[in-house]
């Protein structure tokens, strides 16, 4: 059976073969670099969401693939090839706040981007630099925190949000309501926040941390 779950890890199987991510994929065929992207699989309401026949005609011809074998991928459950470093874009996090480095999705863009090799984090991923004391106990000057935009954001999470108004913060997801969410500080000195979801640019999860 062609399962929902099934039909996307043959894509990202199939990427994987031909050593590209699920953008990468996207790309070389023709599509937008999003259109495989693990945002796109669920709608906002937690429905699945299923690629189109014609992305999948334009992968298939872009990577040289019949269907039988791409429909073999989720049979035989070909194995990825081993993680390799990412070369992950990285900003100051006081910096981010400015204009110019996020598309209108929250993704990095344009310039002023450092590098920083890591290994293996998948698509979507970037790093901040924590300036300022103001995160302790739990993160110092200097820490470099990894944040995946297109990973679920759950109560209890630590998270980064960046406001309309330019704002960008590192906080935990204390609670999500219907209009608002409730942010925690790392630092106890710092107080609680709400902010409404008007208010809120973006906000990715905090998956690992450099220190």
């Amino acid at each position: 059976m062609l399962s929902h779950a099934r039909i996307w890890a043959v894509i990202d199987q199939l990427a994987a073969a031909h050593d590209l991510t699920a953008s990468g994929l996207a790309r070389q065929a023709g599509l937008d670099s999003t259109t495989f992207n693990r945002s796109k699989r669920f709608a906002s309401d937690g429905r699945p969401r299923w690629p189109s026949t014609e992305s999948i005609a334009k992968i298939l011809g872009a990577t040289g693939t019949d269907l039988a074998t791409f429909l073999g991928f989720g049979e035989t459950g070909s194995p990825r090839p081993a993680s390799k470093t990412s070369d992950l874009p990285v900003l100051g996090l006081a910096q981010a706040g400015a204009g110019g480095f996020f598309d209108d999705s929250g993704f990095p863009t344009g310039l002023g981007w450092e590098r920083i090799e890591f290994p293996g984090m998948g698509e979507n991923v970037f790093a901040l630099e924590i300036t300022g004391e103001s995160m302790l106990p739990l993160y110092r000057h200097g820490d470099k925190i990894i944040v995946a935009r297109d990973t679920p954001c759950r109560r209890g999470d630590k998270v980064v949000i960046k406001t309309r108004g330019g704002e960008v913060m590192a906080k935990i997801l204390r609670q999500q309501g219907a209009q608002s969410i409730e942010l925690l500080s790392f630092n106890p000195d710092h107080p609680a926040r709400t902010l409404a979801f008007a208010e809120i640019e973006w906000m990715a999860r905090i998956v690992w941390v450099s220190q």
